[in-house]
């Protein structure tokens, strides 16, 4: 896991399309990263241990897609000590209730949460980046462009 500082995990192949977006946005800025799929409760043992050899490995920030009962983000953030952020994925409840088992989470296993499918991925790539961002200066640096370009792009529009 050479240069992985993020560790992107989702709980079943069907949910590579939305977590395909924080991989690119990761991607973009240059940023390792690995994928893997563990399910929760599929295959816990094998959840448990890779959230827990994580660190070990150089990983800095995990992000979590899941849909349903969502309990991945969670299940990673009992086995590690590194950031947990968590998608939820679009599913039976347009990803409510993904949502919903997201962010609730018991006091002491903390799991950020993003919005709901693609954007969510997105800002939790983001998110992650800023939490490199703090102890990486070129990745903050890109992350003022990123801000600068996207602030440009809305003072170019027009009515």
């Amino acid at each position: 896991m050479k240069n992985i500082l993020v560790a992107i995990m989702m709980g079943s192949k069907s949910d590579l399309p939305t977590m395909q977006e924080a991989a690119t946005i990761l991607k973009d800025f240059g940023v390792g990263y690995e994928m893997k799929v563990l399910s929760a409760h599929r295959t816990p043992k094998e959840t448990a241990e890779y959230a827990e050899g994580l660190k070990a490995e150089g990983v800095k920030v995990v992000i979590c897609g899941a849909g349903g009962s969502a309990a991945l983000a969670g299940v990673v953030a009992a086995h590690t000590l590194l950031p947990v952020i968590g998608i939820p994925i679009e599913s039976v409840l347009n990803g409510l209730d993904s949502l919903l088992s997201t962010v609730q989470m018991p006091p002491g296993v903390p799991v950020g949460a993003v919005a709901i499918g693609k954007p969510g991925a997105k800002n939790a790539a983001l998110l992650a980046l800023r939490i490199l961002a703090l102890s990486d200066s070129k990745i903050a640096k890109k992350l003022e462009k990123f801000r600068e370009d996207q602030r440009q792009q809305i003072l170019k529009q027009t009515i």
